[in-house]
């Protein structure tokens, strides 16, 4: 079971901000998990193709190219601007 959260407009744009879900068999990285999330519908692909999105694995943040495994905690979230 992964644990998954979105936050801030991806939280909003996506009208969740977290959800447990299995894992697929057949993916082992962020990659596959993006692409396999991004199958849901239209919204769900284009608000995770953004490429400035951030993501974290279990608290730490990572590359877009991670793996992952049964039990993470993976969370999306926009960049923070400030001004």
């Amino acid at each position: 079971m992964l644990q998954l959260r979105y936050f801030a407009s991806l939280r909003e744009s996506l009208g969740i901000g977290d959800e447990q879900v299995e894992l697929p068999d057949n993916v082992h990285d962020l990659p596959g998990l993006t692409r396999w999330l991004q199958e849901r519908d239209p919204t769900w692909k284009s608000a995770l193709a953004d490429s400035r999105l951030h993501v974290a694995i279990n608290q730490e943040i990572v590359k877009v190219d991670a793996a992952i495994r049964d039990g993470d905690e993976i969370a999306w979230f926009p960049p923070v601007t400030g001004g």
